[in-house]
């Protein structure tokens, strides 16, 4: 139920209204032509585009560094909880904040939207570290998967309601043309903080470890990952799945987070029709995380891995030669397919590579921080290689990524065989 409340914000915020209203605000156009797009923030000059870029990259960056000392303390006193919950609200206030963002409040937009992105991941760090607390291991990609199809469903419902004042804001008298928008940012921070309260109802309580730290809780976070660092050493396939998650991670959650202002900047699509393309996204993405766990049964988590990593490369090349509303559509339903089984099954190998543990917010800190730098850096040289060039070439950038990925998780195969004893 927690994906149910936060993946509002994933689908709103960062795939579908807000991306076309910032571009809106932040763009000035005539006969449908760009003009300019370029915006002054606390009085630096950026390409818009590559300025939200940064802004969300510098969200992922932040939670990365301080996830170790947060999961160090969760672990230590038990209270993952309660770290979940202090980000939850984090993220639900600054989308209401988002309401008073307009053009001319650039500073207090982005900070907000940073601030919900910070938020968004940082409780991620707690709610993922307990799938192998409440789940037995060969449960773990079935509710995984879930766990995705209900956000899914909940996202897509929260959408419709928002439709409604987007697409006939004159059955409500609205007369200002931003309010629909800004009205939607509001409902996504009452929504996510709403529904999180059945998911805080129903969370066991954590127990605190009988050991004492020898370091301060501080240093402890940093060491601890060491510790689990020194672990994954130990353990070959692990390890190799780690450095092929980190890879493809900058592909996918930049594919995701650039997706909507692609559509609108480079192909010129209407927000309705931007809003259509993301819905059959994640109505798709549905099917999708469901299909990758039953196949996972079948053939293997990292087969299936490998399998959906070229199904991204293909459909990177296909974005990167897409021109018309119908193939945006087509691209959009096939990343929709792979986009929820490749987050569903990656958490899902994670906690089933892992060693048994009752440190798991340190383990999925880890996870978390390996895939928070992948998306800085997918981010980063995305927003750098748009600002000096354009959108198309940097997709360009994101297809290494992807086949980087696709070589690592095959040798990881290979390990994963040897161990087993299967062929060579």
């Amino acid at each position: 139920m927690y994906d149910w409340a936060n993946s509002a914000y994933n689908l709103v915020i960062t795939s579908t209204i807000f991306p076309a209203y910032y571009n809106a605000v932040t763009t000035v156009t005539k006969n449908g032509q760009i003009i300019n797009d370029q915006v002054s923030f606390f009085g630096m000059k950026f390409k818009n585009s590559s300025l939200f870029d940064y802004s969300i990259a510098t969200a992922y960056l932040i939670i990365a560094v301080i996830s170790p000392i947060l999961s160090s303390i969760a672990d230590y006193k038990g209270n993952k909880k309660k770290f979940m919950q202090f980000f939850c609200y984090i993220g639900s206030l600054s989308c209401c904040m988002l309401y008073f963002f307009k053009g001319d409040t650039l500073e207090l937009g982005i900070i907000c939207s940073a601030l919900a992105a910070l938020g968004y991941c940082g409780s991620l760090v707690f709610y993922n570290a307990y799938l192998p607390e409440i789940a037995i291991e060969e449960d773990r990609d079935r509710v995984s998967a879930q766990g995705f199809a209900y956000g899914y469903i909940g996202s897509v419902l929260l959408q419709l309601i928002c439709f409604i004042f987007v697409f006939w804001p004159e059955w409500f008298g609205i007369t200002d043309s931003s309010i629909p928008a800004r009205l939607s940012f509001f409902l996504v921070g009452i929504w996510w903080a709403l529904f999180a309260q059945i998911t805080f109802a129903k969370l066991p309580k954590g127990i605190p470890l009988a050991k004492k730290h020898e370091h301060s809780l501080l240093a402890n976070g940093f060491i601890e990952l060491k510790k689990v660092w020194g672990q994954i050493q130990k353990l070959p396939v692990l390890k190799t799945y780690l450095a092929a998650f980190f890879f493809y991670s900058m592909g996918v959650q930049t594919v995701m987070l650039a997706a909507t202002i692609f559509g609108s900047k480079e192909l010129g699509l209407k927000t309705e029709q931007l809003i259509l393309a993301i819905l059959v996204i994640q109505i798709v993405a549905i099917a999708g995380a469901y299909i990758m766990a039953k196949l996972s049964d079948m053939f293997g988590n990292l087969q299936v891995l490998l399998f959906v990593v070229f199904i991204w490369i293909g459909a990177c090349i296909g974005a990167y030669f897409t021109y018309t509303a119908t193939e945006f559509y087509i691209v959009a339903a096939v990343v929709g397919l792979i986009m929820g089984g490749i987050q569903s099954l990656s958490r899902s190998t994670y906690s089933k590579l892992m060693p048994p543990t009752h440190d798991t917010a340190s383990f999925f800190s880890f996870y978390d921080v390996t895939e928070k730098v992948a998306i800085v850096i997918g981010m980063l040289s995305f927003g750098f290689i748009d600002s000096i060039m354009d959108m198309r070439t940097a997709i360009i950038a994101l297809i290494s990524f992807f086949a980087v990925g696709a070589l690592i998780l095959y040798i990881a195969i290979r390990k994963r065989n040897w161990e087993l004893g299967v062929g060579n």
